[in-house]
């Protein structure tokens, strides 16, 4: 495993940081709810991990299969030239995607700890469209022939830095009180906002990672 690599999957991970449901959620949360925020919000966070880790295992472990099949035929030259041309496309795309006027993002109304469960599960299945420097980190680990003791563990990690900021948040409104209100009322109307200039600019990132992939094999 070596540096460059940690490198561009760390980054990835920070990027996957920007979360516009996990970090309205845990907005809304911190806003509206009185009693047992925490454990709330806990049980939130952990299923959005669990959920996006085993996902990424089934992921790993098929991309591990059709890798050992076809890891010759990926890295000829007429698929790097696809996948560069995918790039391309994601690249040039992400300056083009409109801006939303109202926001899709509706506050969840969860007073159960199941309910906090199943909107996890909700919100990382709606969240496919900024689920890709997800799967652009697992192909890079797949690709480098990382085994198994190296790629769970770097998984599980991604995962856990992928919903520090609401960690984060939920810190601060521990530490601070009632002075958190006004930046998280502020965080809110952001989040609702900025969707789809995340979405660009993870498009942008991404689409510049398979062109700088790819060209090696051009």
């Amino acid at each position: 495993m070596n540096t460059e690599l940690l490198l561009m999957i760390g980054g990835l991970s920070l990027l996957d940081t920007l979360s516009p449901a996990t970090l309205g959620i845990t907005v809304y949360l911190l806003l509206t709810e009185k009693k047992k925020v925490g454990l709330k919000l806990m049980v939130y966070l952990f299923t959005v991990i669990g959920f996006y880790f085993s996902a990424g295992v089934a992921i790993k472990l098929g991309f591990g299969f059709f890798f050992e099949v076809f890891s010759t035929f990926l890295q000829n030259r007429v698929v790097s030239w696809m996948l560069f041309i995918v790039g391309g496309i994601l690249f040039i795309w992400s300056f083009y995607v409109p801006k939303r006027k109202k926001s899709s993002y509706t506050s969840p109304i969860t007073k159960t700890n199941s309910r906090m469960i199943a909107l996890g599960v909700t919100t990382s299945l709606v969240e496919v469209g900024t689920a890709l420097p997800y799967f652009t980190a697992i192909a890079l680990m797949t690709n480098s022939g990382l085994v198994w003791y190296e790629w769970l563990p770097l998984l599980f990690a991604y995962n856990v830095v992928m919903v520090l900021p609401p960690f984060i948040l939920y810190m601060l409104y521990m530490l601070l009180g009632s002075v958190m209100q006004k930046p998280l009322k502020f965080i809110q109307n952001q989040v609702s906002k900025s969707s789809s200039s995340l979405a660009s600019w993870i498009m942008c990132i991404v689409g510049l990672l398979l062109i700088l992939y790819s060209v090696d094999y051009l």
